[in-house]
């Protein structure tokens, strides 16, 4: 996929800012749809990002320490535009929230105890994981077109481990990085070596 020249800063900054807020006002069903979103907004519609970044700035989101709709915002924004990015998606993806649980705090009584919004919040998680399916078959189907075959063993072993075993997701994610590590620097080393060898 071809990455697009990303525009001059203050125009970029005016879209990040106002592509985060739509994101985070309009996203339902917590952090992992909202990066979800963003890979669709920011490598399928602006293409500022190509989708083997997306899926790196996916993973140090989801192993880092924090909700991973603000985690994604930093990452995408610092990529983008540097502190400033983080500094612009950051507020963006965080005020939607702060106002919307702020209104509902003031009437949650009657929010909890009615029938509609019941309905309405069991009818959201179903999309929500419509949404995820989607984006993680893009994603991962990527890394088959590319014949990426450890990636994708390591993929199903995650699962594996996760969903049939109950193996805790930080030890997953600690593994997983333990092998990417090990992977790079593989191909760094036979990469010096084919050098030397010419």
């Amino acid at each position: 996929m071809t990455v697009h020249t990303i525009p001059k800063k203050s125009r970029l900054l005016g879209t990040l800012f106002l592509s985060t807020l739509y994101l985070s006002a309009f996203t339902f069903g917590g952090g992992y749809v909202i990066v979800t979103l963003m890979k669709k907004k920011f490598v399928d519609g602006l293409h500022w990002i190509d989708e083997q970044e997306m899926l790196d700035l996916v993973a140090i989101a989801q192993s880092s320490p924090g909700a991973i709709a603000v985690n994604g915002a930093i990452v995408v924004g610092y990529k983008l535009a540097g502190m400033a990015g983080v500094l612009t998606s950051v507020l963006a993806t965080v005020i939607p929230p702060f106002l919307i649980l702020s209104a509902i705090s003031l009437c949650y009584t009657a929010f909890r105890s009615n029938l509609v919004v019941g309905w309405m919040l069991n009818g959201m998680q179903a999309g929500v994981g419509a949404v995820i399916m989607q984006v993680v078959w893009e994603m991962s189907s990527g890394i088959v077109k590319e014949k990426q075959w450890l990636s994708v063993l390591i993929m199903i072993a995650a699962f594996t481990a996760n969903y049939v075993y109950g193996v805790n997701v930080v030890f997953i994610i600690l593994i997983c990085a333990f092998f990417g590590v090990v992977r790079t620097l593989y191909a760094q080393n036979h990469a010096e070596q084919r050098k030397g060898a010419q």
